[in-house]
């Protein structure tokens, strides 16, 4: 269903970015919805940086247009900025000062009296855990620590649109997590993400919407689901108690699900599933035979068999590139 304007955090619409012979963002169109978090994915110089680089307001596009919250970014670029916060790739703090000197500082340039702007920097410092490293240089801080403090900076003025280009990379497990819960409290309380992720099950983990882009464009959009959906079934997975059995259940499963399965290796059966409601009179034809299994379980396609198929390249694949 086509979303109006008024229902968009973001509207873009032919952006191109050139630097030299690169088409970096080649006529690419995008629309948010606003209360979503929004996964944009894509090969390294795929154009993901670029494209939020212009929707920022921090690099003006060659053509096309683009508008955050109906307002343009070219023409109204100063209200543009008020409605948006911008998390880079890299810590964008000083490292000569501490943690809560450097909350304080983005604190009071944003507005906030000094008193507001301590309160602001505790409070951000223990969402993220940073309390016990408050008045540490950060030239001490470790990188899941620079990235955590980046992400809180611009969290000051919980603005309506966020932009997190690829917020957890270098982070562990455990701080990752922590910042997943982060981002979707973000959103319950009313703003609109947009993400640039290089961990396809943080796309999938995260993301209302998906939009895969290649070379400069939405190459595909969609929800994880649908994504998956759109390069294949899910696949039957079949574990037998008896590996003597394995001819007759492909022959069982052909004949039942009329799809031909695959024996991967003895014991076990993979069938494509196109109609679900048929694995029920597998197992019972199953049963009728006497034929026992010790496990049953459906694969579904995975965001990385998507990203494969759609891009051709795996997303482990890091060529670097000038410009993203």
């Amino acid at each position: 269903m086509k979303q109006t304007t008024t229902n968009l955090a973001i509207e873009a619409m032919g952006l191109v970015k050139v630097f030299g012979d690169n088409r970096a963002v080649d006529g690419l169109d995008l629309r948010v919805p606003t209360g979503t978090i929004y996964g944009v994915l894509g090969p390294n110089g795929a154009g993901k940086t670029t494209t939020i680089n212009m929707l920022a307001t921090l690099m003006r596009p060659d053509s096309g247009s683009a508008k955050i919250f109906g307002h343009n970014v070219e023409t109204e670029a100063q209200i543009v900025r008020q409605l948006i916060g911008v998390t880079g790739q890299y810590a964008s703090v000083d490292e000569t000062l501490s943690a809560t000197e450097n909350l304080i500082i983005f604190a009071r340039l944003l507005g906030l009296s000094p008193g507001e702007a301590r309160r602001k920097a505790g409070e951000l410092l223990e969402e993220f855990g940073l309390t016990e490293a408050a008045k540490r240089p950060l030239a001490k801080f470790s990188g899941g620590m620079r990235r955590r403090l980046d992400l809180a900076a611009s969290l000051i003025a919980q603005p309506p649109l966020i932009f997190l280009d690829e917020p957890t990379t270098g982070l562990d497990p455990r701080t990752r997590n922590q910042m997943w819960d982060t981002i979707r409290r973000l959103v319950s309380s009313g703003s609109t993400v947009l993400l640039t992720t290089q961990y396809l099950d943080e796309a999938d983990q995260l993301a209302d919407r998906i939009a895969v882009i290649d070379h400069g464009r939405v190459i595909a959009e969609g929800t994880g689901a649908e994504l998956k959906a759109s390069i294949g079934t899910a696949t039957l997975q079949l574990q037998l108690a008896d590996q003597k059995h394995d001819a007759t259940v492909l022959s069982l499963a052909e004949k039942v699900l009329k799809v031909k399965g695959s024996n991967p290796r003895p014991g076990h059966i993979a069938a494509p599933m196109a109609d679900p409601d048929k694995v029920t009179d597998l197992l019972m034809a199953l049963r009728q035979n006497n034929i026992q299994l010790a496990q049953v379980s459906v694969q579904e396609p995975t965001l990385d068999e998507v990203f494969l198929t759609l891009t051709g390249k795996p997303n482990s694949e890091q060529k670097g590139a000038q410009h993203d």
